[in-house]
């Protein structure tokens, strides 16, 4: 019998196998794919953006939805937490960038992957999905595998994700879980997910990509969302770091009318961008006007600006009027793009809705309708924005779920689990039954050995005889 089980092998799953693991516990992780953190490898472009350097306060301000209900998570395992884990505790150099995003200095999620695999090194990780959970008298004590093999254990951890990107994993079993011991699913939506305008501006731009810009989100009339920074026009509509962010604030698409507005000139007031304008053209008093916008805009845009403008080609530069100036730019600090849906769930960054927070225990993570079972990442309905931020909800409701597992023996200081990875300088064998065997990592908490109750600090033990 295990101690835990978690189903799925993300970062929330590793993240809480090591805690696990290193707490002294027998733990197996399931895997329905042929590799695990597939999803991870995509994050942040490849990249992996880990986590926000920012303190919890900071962090919970940038949570979507039910950010109250992680605040003892994020307390006991903050960002710092993570970063100085991952730094000094499992060898991956971070480095922060714009908007205190966290990432690599590699530029490699894979080094993150391998990090979290060493830090879960000492589970059991098995290529084998879960088809349902064991139910007894209103408690969970296993899962069932596929294969119709029943694994038994003292808890269930779910950690399978939501259903954006199906093609790593994400397809929803966690959901199926919680339905089986009788909890409240929210309805999954795309969140972080690029926009689709109505209209065909967007796709005679598609390719271009825009730096310190400035978006801004309309309902209606109301703002909603106004943030500088990178994004990129597609066949469909629009994509990047600020189209992803602006999306976590739609809601019905349908019931409300959403459009956006970008300030291609953020750095420029409109009366200092007017003189702007106006010394430009007055070198190019003698062109056309399609080559009026060449100092102001992309190739790709000149075209596209000049048809909203309104404004004939072939017209003379020393002919635009006071108030055509004007009218340019206003556009250029307001280019507008009216919206007509979000993309779907198999695009999106992450999955909002999930597991009803309701029914969860927010320091423990465990089900409050049946004791044994655990959820944690992003199969609950918690998300947030792009930048970090959600990884770092991963992490912080895996630890939070392992503490209980441990039985409240998860050490509080990053100082105690990092004297893990020195090698045990005692010669290989085990020091209780006498095998051949490369002996284990040497770890700081005290354990006992199943077969002699040996225990000591300083401790070597083969596989059998832990």
């Amino acid at each position: 019998m295990e101690d835990c089980i978690i189903i799925g092998a993300g970062a929330a799953g590793l993240f809480a196998a090591g805690a696990a693991v290193h707490a002294g516990k027998r733990v197996t992780v399931l895997e329905h794919m042929d590799a695990p953190g597939k999803k991870l490898l995509i994050t942040g472009k490849g990249r992996c953006n880990v986590t926000n350097n920012c303190g919890p306060d900071e962090f919970l301000k940038n949570v979507r939805r039910n950010p109250r209900f992680l605040y003892s998570a994020l307390n006991a395992c903050p960002p710092a937490f993570v970063m100085e884990l991952l730094e000094k505790g499992l060898g991956v150099p971070l480095k922060t960038e714009r908007g205190r995003r966290v990432f690599p200095q590699s530029d490699r999620a894979q080094d993150v992957l391998d990090a979290l695999l060493r830090w879960a090194k000492g589970a059991r990780l098995r290529y084998e999905g879960a088809r349902e959970l064991m139910l007894e008298n209103g408690r969970c004590t296993g899962v069932r595998l596929q294969s119709g093999e029943a694994l038994r254990a003292g808890a269930v951890l779910v950690a399978t994700g939501g259903v954006s990107y199906p093609v790593t994993g994400s397809t929803g079993d966690g959901y199926r879980f919680a339905r089986q011991a009788g909890h409240t699913v929210v309805p999954p939506e795309p969140s972080l997910v690029s926009l689709v305008e109505r209209g065909g501006v967007c796709r005679r731009m598609m390719g271009l990509s825009l730096k310190n810009v400035a978006l801004t989100l309309y309902e209606g009339k109301k703002a909603l969302f106004c943030e500088q920074g990178e994004m990129l026009f597609t066949h469909f509509g629009m994509s990047g770091p600020l189209v992803l962010s602006a999306s976590a604030h739609i809601r019905d698409m349908k019931k409300y009318g959403y459009r956006v507005c970008i300030d291609l000139k953020p750095a420029l007031p409109p009366e200092k961008l007017y003189k702007r304008v106006s010394e430009d053209f007055a070198l190019l008093a003698n062109r056309e006007a399609a080559n009026c916008l060449v100092k102001l805009l992309p190739a790709s845009m000149q075209p596209v600006m000049l048809d909203v403008w309104g404004m004939d080609p072939q017209r003379k530069v020393n002919q635009i009027t006071r108030e055509e100036r004007r009218r340019l730019v206003e556009l250029l600090k307001a280019f507008p793009v009216e919206l007509a849906g979000k993309g779907d769930l198999a695009h999106a960054v992450v999955t909002s809705g999930g597991v009803s927070v309701k029914e969860v225990d927010p320091k423990t993570m465990q089900s409050k309708l049946c004791p044994g079972l655990y959820f944690a990442g992003e199969v609950l309905d918690v998300d947030a924005y792009t930048g970090g931020y959600n990884l770092g909800i991963a992490f912080a409701t895996a630890y939070a779920a392992a503490n209980p597992v441990c039985r409240g023996g998860l050490p509080q200081s990053l100082a105690t689990f990092m004297s893990i990875p020195a090698p045990c300088t005692v010669p290989s064998g085990c020091m209780c039954c006498a095998a051949a065997q490369t002996p284990r990592m040497r770890m700081p908490w005290r354990r006992s050995c199943r077969a002699s109750g040996w225990r000591c600090a300083m401790w070597t033990v083969c596989s059998i005889c832990f």
